[in-house]
């Protein structure tokens, strides 16, 4: 089985006493890619390092998530370096895949939207000016994103929307704004979890799966630190749902990863 992990936070200190031992058994399960979000210039040393140490396997993505702007007097300076390393990556880093994370959240404070709003803004539009997808992360903001989404229809932006977890009505109105796929990660394996009910409704196609890890753990290991070898449990569960095998989905959503980040194929064994 090959699977891919396309929204994985493996360079946060929570792997730092065993990074080498997680890439370790993600591999044995069949996890043989891992895409790198962004967060904001606090961690992308560690980003760098990571993506540089396994060029085959970890594809970084360049963004500034939405809760980076809250309460930040230098958002704008963030900002600014996001572009900058858009336009040079830094050495060792062949590109980005993915202008991501990037969005909306006014879960913890409604008080900066507009700042959040420009900053997702003017990271749309450097997507459609360097050719690149976005990954969108969406808290207690989707009407707000579903408006701007449906602005940008017709001019090109694509993405992933990370960690999905809306209904079946939601994801029709973003499909059908262009070509966009939809990130089903832990939640999924959550009991009762409404997520289980829209991927029933989701095509196949339109899939990528995740782990947001260290987050979002899915079951059985819910309450713990999550880790890209669980991708096997959401690989499973989705695969249930959907009324076929594993392999299948794996396969299906490791393509639909391929084509959406332009990722290169990975070596068999650990670099």
């Amino acid at each position: 089985m090959f699977l891919t992990d396309t929204h994985c936070h493996l360079y946060e200190p929570e792997f730092d006493t065993d990074r080498d031992a997680v890439f370790a058994r993600a591999v044995e399960t069949g996890v043989r890619r891992f895409v790198l979000p962004a967060i904001d210039s606090a961690s992308h040393r560690q980003l760098f390092a990571l993506c540089r140490r396994h060029p085959d396997r970890c594809f970084p993505m360049m963004g500034l998530h939405p809760t980076s702007v809250n309460d930040n007097p230098r958002w704008r300076e963030e900002l600014d370096r996001v572009g900058q390393y858009l336009k040079n990556p830094p050495e060792g880093i062949a590109g980005f895949c993915a202008l991501g994370e990037i969005g909306l959240d006014f879960y913890w404070s409604a008080d900066f939207r507009s700042e959040q709003t420009e900053a997702f803004r003017r990271q749309c539009e450097w997507a459609l000016e360097f050719g690149l997808p976005i990954a969108v992360h969406t808290r207690s903001a989707w009407p707000e994103m579903l408006a701007i989404v449906e602005e940008f229809r017709g001019s090109g932006l694509r993405g992933v929307f990370h960690a999905f977890g809306e209904d079946a009505a939601t994801y029709e109105r973003l499909r059908a704004c262009g070509d966009f796929l939809f990130g089903i990660g832990g939640v999924v394996t959550f009991k009762n979890s409404r997520l289980a009910d829209t991927v029933r409704c989701m095509e196949p196609g339109d899939l990528v799966l995740e782990t947001d890890c260290p987050y979002l753990t899915p079951a059985p290991h819910r309450g713990k630190r999550n880790e890209p070898a669980y991708l096997t449990y959401i690989c499973a569960k989705v695969a249930e749902l959907k009324n076929t095998t594993p392999e299948r989905i794996a396969a299906i959503t490791s393509a639909n990863a391929e084509r959406m980040f332009g990722l290169r194929s990975p070596q068999t064994v650990l670099p």
